[in-house]
């Protein structure tokens, strides 16, 4: 197959060309030269911006298109709009951000999508995220109809991510410290390798399987306390875990997902979040490796990072032993 991919050098679209050209494909890159270009020698690579620079695709053919980078509708319309003509399939990454309401489990994919008064908007925050995806997923529908498939993963990580959103609690519990855990041990966490995600996007455009799937994982329900207990084990340093109530954290300013990532409050609105139904992915081939693999994997690729860079996210060492020593000295208080 001759597959363009609209990014590919970041994360999942790096781990979609590896497995594209490992089994064979012809792989065309689409990206703004700013990252990975020591990648991938062997393919061919188009340097451009694809708010402006779209020209640089005309007059080609490709079997199947993957956007990894469309997040502002008019870019991903005006993308659409170039490639019906020259691709047979297109491949959009969403997220389940799209969905207006996440305050329950089980949301499937006809689930309400949410909506933004001012679609024009080129403003990319938390709570302009899922409408813009939504509204992207609508060019590519109407762009290519039954020729497209849309991709909707919870969190995405593995080797290579760039948030560091769930690399923190590898390397957090591989140290021998005292390392501070969020909320309950039983709460819902969904999370999937970029690679069985990849693997089976990959597997989705050779079948030019249309439809939209909510592409979470794993399979079998996984708590933060298993996430926990695995990435301790796996980094085997003898970290110490101490769980801190949400409340206390809330209270004392600590910010869910990017200050403690992963976790976020069992308040009504987030009951969902990590809860998505992910069966129709599933009955269609996507498949997750153990998580132990994933942990010891991301720790692999992180040691070989620049010594001393700095995470992207979570809390500083010093700020989590005072909030640790904070929640003691309360519950020392109660105790008297």
């Amino acid at each position: 197959m001759r597959i363009l991919v609209l990014g590919g050098t970041v994360f999942l679209g790096r781990h979609f060309v590896e497995a594209a050209t490992r089994v064979g494909h012809e792989v065309t890159v689409f990206h703004r030269g700013r990252h990975g270009a020591e990648l991938f020698p062997g393919i061919e690579r188009i340097v451009g911006d694809r708010d402006g620079d779209l020209d640089l695709l005309a007059g080609r053919e490709w079997d199947a298109v993957l956007d990894t980078s469309g997040y502002v509708p008019r870019v991903v319309g005006a993308s659409v709009r170039k490639l019906a003509a020259c691709a047979r399939f297109y491949a959009f990454v969403s997220s389940v951000s799209v969905y207006a309401d996440l305050s329950q489990p089980g949301v499937d994919e006809h689930g309400c999508l949410a909506t933004i008064e001012d679609c024009s908007t080129k403003e990319i925050t938390g709570e302009t995220y899922g409408a813009l995806k939504a509204l992207c997923e609508r060019e590519v529908i109407s762009g290519f109809g039954n020729q497209c498939l849309v991709i909707r993963p919870g969190l995405i990580v593995g080797p290579y991510d760039p948030s560091d959103r769930f690399t923190y609690w590898p390397v957090r519990l591989a140290s021998q410290r005292e390392v501070l855990a969020p909320g309950s041990p039983g709460r819902p966490v969904q999370i999937i390798d970029a690679r069985d995600l990849a693997e089976w996007v990959l597997l989705m455009c050779e079948s030019r399987r249309p439809g939209t799937f909510n592409a979470v994982g794993p399979s079998a329900p996984l708590t933060f306390g298993e996430l926990v207990a695995t990435c301790r084990e796996v980094g085997g340093c003898g970290a110490t875990v101490t769980w801190v109530p949400e409340r206390f954290l809330l209270d004392a300013g600590i910010q869910p997902w990017s200050d403690l990532p992963v976790w976020l409050p069992e308040a009504d609105e987030y009951a969902g979040v990590d809860a998505v139904d992910g069966r129709r992915a599933w009955q269609d081939g996507l498949r997750t490796r153990p998580l132990r693999q994933t942990v010891a994997d991301t720790l692999e690729w992180h040691a070989t990072r620049p010594e001393g860079s700095a995470m992207r996210a979570g809390l500083s060492c010093e700020r989590e032993a005072e909030l640790l020593e904070r929640w003691r000295s309360a519950q020392a208080g109660q105790a008297t």
